[in-house]
């Protein structure tokens, strides 16, 4: 099975070529949501890396997904400027995923 990059910064998708790691660039909504459909549908790709902010702007779509596939997996990444998330984001994505307050 092979990886895919759908990425919204060219320095990371050369950073992920470099490593043998085809993908694509996206901006919008819509061209996200049209590359997810697409490398979907390819039974070769296993995992689909997405950087955060693409992410952001699909969440909706990649929880469905995240609940209804178990191939291909679904990881978000941060991009060449670091991460979005905060220094507890594990820990509050645990408390939510188990259903505990904030």
């Amino acid at each position: 099975m092979k990886a895919y990059l759908i990425s919204d910064n060219i320095d990371t998708l050369v950073g992920m070529r470099l490593a043998g790691i085809e993908g694509v660039i996206a901006h919008s909504e819509e061209e996200t949501v049209s590359k997810i459909d697409e490398v979907i549908s390819n039974k070769e790709i296993g995992i689909i890396l997405i950087t955060e902010r693409l992410a952001d702007k699909v969440s909706d779509k990649i929880q469905i997904l995240k609940l209804k596939m178990t191939i291909p997996l679904i990881v978000e990444i941060p991009d060449r400027h670091g991460t979005s998330r905060g220094k507890d984001s594990i820990t509050r994505y645990v408390k939510e995923s188990i259903g505990l307050k904030m």
